[in-house]
């Protein structure tokens, strides 16, 4: 969310910035949103203001047993307190459309962010490792995990539909252990705390964050039974009619208010913690991470990975959330990604870093990285973990604050998210990456102490 003073001070700036994410100025529409809002709140701060001073005059009246005054100014008053409740419903709906405008305008790009339309303009930062040669033809995880007969999308699919998986036997378990092993990591050498958050969260939380209003419908919904009941009750012939449309009306209503959302990231309920919250600056840093199962509707372009693990509507993720100082964040930023980065390593996987270009950065983001991992199979390069820096924006969603050491200011803190890594995309990774002649998975290194002793994954 963006702060209007800042646009009223700097509207030349804001739609240069707004340019190089491809996007049209709305300085100038969102200042004039800001000034209907301001006329409203004056006429209700005045209209307030006089009824104060006439309820104060008619004692003085009275006083002087001004009869005659004593009256006019109780009709006047009385007549104010009709006109408040219609300035103040003004008030609410001139700062809601404003509110409405700036919640769906992304964030500004750093300076140092290169300018592009989509990911072609991608630039890359840096290289770990290199290829591995094969004595064979790498084949793609589907095939290796099909073949072993520990990795059934068909029976996913009688399940739940389409870009689902069940896992099985070694390769169930090698998931599980890459998970184990980056949390182990992140917290007892990288200083995060390890969070077990809810899945399920209200819409103001997603708001929070930025997956609405504008992203919703990539959102998966849980629904209150009762809800589905009133639901059923509706029918399309009764809401052409004036009370049903009334009632159905209400229901959405409801349906919105008391719904709750999968999360598609735990970035989403750890950055919520300091929602509403005021954090004395001694506490910054707060660096936190889970393990979490994650839920997303949009699956990625139409016909795009139909096949695999690539993008599936649940998946398993390591998540890395930072709350921190202006004067952190930038800082902040780069050790998130040699965190992120040093489970890659471990896994002994290629990979590049890449800087994410203005038109390809999400929507909350002021900076992003990639870090794309090789896939021999595919032979190409997949995102596996993303790492933002979004400054105050989210802050600003959440009314997330910290009381500063020196003049005990209070201020918007930063927030920071980062993929430590995506559990899926790594299982793939290390699938393709150690697959041998024969079909078997050898298991790195790093993950033996979570297999039980287990090598290699073959078929049983």
């Amino acid at each position: 969310m963006h702060d209007i003073r800042f646009i009223r001070d700097n509207p030349d700036a804001f739609d240069r910035a707004l340019k190089r994410r491809g996007l049209a100025g709305e300085a100038q529409r969102l200042i004039a949103l800001d000034e209907k809002r301001r006329e409203k709140i004056l006429a209700l701060e005045t209209a307030q203001a006089r009824r104060n001073a006439a309820s104060k005059e008619i004692g003085e009246a009275k006083k002087t047993k001004d009869e005659a005054r004593a009256a006019a100014l109780l009709t006047e008053v009385a007549a104010l307190k009709e006109t408040i409740p219609a300035l103040e419903a003004e008030e609410r709906a001139a700062s809601g459309e404003l509110n409405a405008a700036l919640a769906e305008i992304p964030n500004l790009p750093l300076d140092d962010v290169p300018d592009g339309k989509d990911a072609a303009d991608n630039v890359e930062h840096h290289r770990f490792g290199a290829r591995r040669d094969y004595a064979f033809a790498p084949k793609q995880h589907f095939d290796l995990g099909e073949t072993l007969g520990q990795m059934d999308f068909e029976t996913a699919a009688k399940l739940s539909g389409a870009r689902f998986v069940v896992l099985k036997k070694g390769l169930a378990r090698l998931e599980r252990a890459l998970g184990q092993f980056m949390l182990d990591v992140h917290t007892a050498e990288h200083g995060y705390t390890e969070v077990a958050p809810p899945l399920l969260v209200r819409d103001d939380v997603m708001f929070g964050t930025a997956q609405l209003p504008k992203f919703a419908e990539d959102q998966f919904w849980a629904i209150k039974g009762e809800l589905l009941v009133e639901a059923n009750e509706q029918t399309v012939a009764e809401a052409d009619r004036v009370e049903a449309q009334a009632a159905y009306l209400g229901y959405r209503s409801r349906l919105r208010s008391e719904r709750l959302g999968l999360i598609p990231t735990a970035e989403v309920p750890l950055t919520n913690l300091v929602r509403e919250a005021i954090i004395d600056e001694a506490q910054l840093p707060l660096r936190m991470t889970a393990c979490t199962p994650c839920f997303r509707a949009e699956a990625g372009a139409a016909g795009k990975d139909t096949r695999g693990m690539i993008r599936q509507h649940q998946f398993t993720k390591v998540e890395l959330v930072s709350v921190t100082t202006p004067e952190q964040s930038r800082d902040e930023h780069e050790r998130m990604l040699s965190c992120a980065e040093e489970i890659l390593r471990r896994l002994g996987l290629h990979y590049r870093v890449m800087t994410l270009c203005t038109g390809d950065m999400g929507f909350a983001s002021q900076k992003t990285y990639d870090i794309e991992v090789w896939l021999p199979g595919q032979g190409a390069y997949r995102e596996i973990s993303s790492c933002s820096v979004c400054g105050e924006f989210q802050a600003r969603r959440m009314n997330a604050r910290y009381r500063a050491k020196e003049g005990r200011q209070v201020r918007h803190v930063h927030t920071l998210n980062g993929s430590g890594v995506a559990v899926g995309r790594a299982l793939i990774a290390v699938m393709e990456t150690y697959q041998q002649e024969d079909g078997s998975i050898a298991v790195p290194d790093a993950l033996a102490p979570y297999m039980g002793g287990i090598k290699t994954i073959q078929k049983s």
